[in-house]
Parts: C-alpha cells; structure tokens; sequence
C-alpha cells in the first residue's frame, strides 16, 4: 500500500475554529485486484483541523503512491482515511471515492472518523 510517511502536516493557524478544509484530487488510480485492470476516481477529503493539517505536496504523493496497487475500493478509501487520521489526527474527517465506470456501474464509498462539530457545513452523516 502507499507510504503514509509521505504525509506532512503544518500547524493549524485557527485551531479555536471549526472550519472545513476539503481537497478534491481527481486524478486518483488503482488497480482492479480481480481484473488488474486500472480503476479512476476522485476522491474527495473533508476535515475539521485540530492542531494540524495536511500539507498537499505529500498528500499527493501519498495518493500516488495507490497508482499500481490491487485494492478495492472499500477498502483503499478506508486505508486512506486512516492513515490521514492518523497523520493529521482531526477533530472529524471524511473521505469519498467517487469511482468512474466499471461493467456500467459507478461507485461512491464514504468513510467517517469522529462527529463533526455542531454547525460544520455539509453536517449531514454519511
């Protein structure tokens, strides 16, 4: 699976606040583990910052590091969800996969880590 040492984090400059930080990378890729086959999508990261927050050179670096990896899809949106958890320890964070085609079906998985913070945009559950 990717490096979760690429991640990085910087110093949250309101860490009083509750604020969303979302970062959508659309060029995300993996590898079918039943096909081999290249999987696509975009994924879509929403978090509530406590002491840090993710610097996006290594994020993306991170990301990339799932080019050539077999991995469905429930389970890499977990891994990532984790490991950014873990990188960047949230108040609350949410990752979403959104999956181009495969066999006429597109996909949408969502991870949650935490509640979100009364008042926080978008505060609807998975």
């Amino acid at each position: 699976m990717s490096d979760a040492s690429l991640l990085e984090t910087f110093p949250n400059p309101k860490p009083e606040r509750d604020y969303v930080i979302e970062h959508t990378f659309p060029e995300f890729t993996s590898v079918c583990p039943k096909t081999g086959q290249p999987d696509f999508a975009t994924v879509v990261i929403s978090y509530v910052a406590e002491e840090a927050c993710l610097e996006l050179k290594g994020l993306k670096l991170y990301l990339n590091g799932y080019r050539n990896e077999g991995v469905f899809y429930e389970k890499v949106t977990n891994l990532i969800l984790d490991d950014l958890v873990a990188a960047a320890r949230p108040r609350w964070m949410r990752v979403v996969t959104r999956w181009g085609p495969r066999g006429g079906f597109t996909s949408e998985i969502k991870a949650e880590n935490g509640e979100a913070p009364a008042g926080v945009p978008g505060n609807a559950g998975l």
